[in-house]
């Protein structure tokens, strides 16, 4: 059995990427802590994924934007959103005075009850 702690090593993040760490991965589910420190996706650059994706904003703020939505979506403490697969997204901001840690679930869904 594994153990750690969600908030330790939150400063580590800063830097021109964001910190990733597998958390646990299994055939049907992937968990990642992820720490933003005033990142953001490249311009023009969309995820795309294969899997759906379950993320929860724990520290921080951070924005999101959907390809199919007009403006982004500011997450704050305790928000979490579900992402469907192939919904192309992208994050637009992270906060740079403090760091943001995220939770990201991503599963198959047809593997979940």
């Amino acid at each position: 059995m594994d153990q750690g702690n969600l908030f330790a090593g939150l400063a580590a993040a800063a830097g021109p990427e964001e910190r990733l760490e597998r958390l646990l991965s299994t055939d049907g589910v992937r968990m990642e802590r992820i720490v933003s420190s005033g990142q953001a996706s490249p311009p023009g650059f969309w995820y795309d994924q294969e899997w759906a994706e379950w993320v929860v904003l724990l520290t921080g703020a951070a924005e999101l934007q959907f390809e199919d939505e007009p403006a982004p979506r500011r997450l704050g403490p305790g928000d979490w959103i579900d992402i469907a697969p192939h919904r192309r997204h992208r994050v637009t901001w992270t906060d740079p005075d403090r760091p943001s840690l995220w939770l990201a679930i991503h599963y198959r869904p047809q593997e979940c009850p």
